[in-house]
């Protein structure tokens, strides 16, 4: 981050803010698999198709997902493959520290499965 402007510094907080909402880690860890239309997205996190839509629209916006219409579907993909990277990096580092920590692994493993639907 050394001798970025800040500009560019603003597009990096941009960039990790649409990473710091669960729905959307959970989007992009379903997208790992392979494209996925709203409706299967929704279905697979236990949201509306409409808040599907709206997280969709913050990781284009930010250059993670793009999306592809085929007829009146509309289907998304990952961007940038270089998030799992990141978010791996990230996981990996959390399940240590619990490890080391009460709790252990379990913790992590309970905070990472899926939610409740949303509404």
């Amino acid at each position: 981050m050394e001798d970025l402007p800040p500009e560019a510094l603003d597009r990096v907080a941009a960039y990790f803010q649409a990473l710091s909402e669960p729905t959307r880690l959970q989007l992009l860890n379903r997208l790992r698999t392979g494209e996925h239309n709203v409706g299967e997205l929704a279905q697979a996190c236990g949201c509306t198709s409409a808040n599907v839509s709206r997280h969709l629209a913050v990781l284009m916006q930010q250059g993670l997902v793009e999306r592809e219409g085929r007829g009146t579907a509309v289907y998304y993909r990952i961007a940038d493959d270089s998030v799992y990277a990141l978010c791996d990096l990230v996981c990996g580092n959390i399940a240590r520290q619990l490890e080391r920590g009460a709790g252990g692994r379990e913790v992590f493993l309970r905070a990472a499965a899926p939610r409740p639907a949303r509404r």
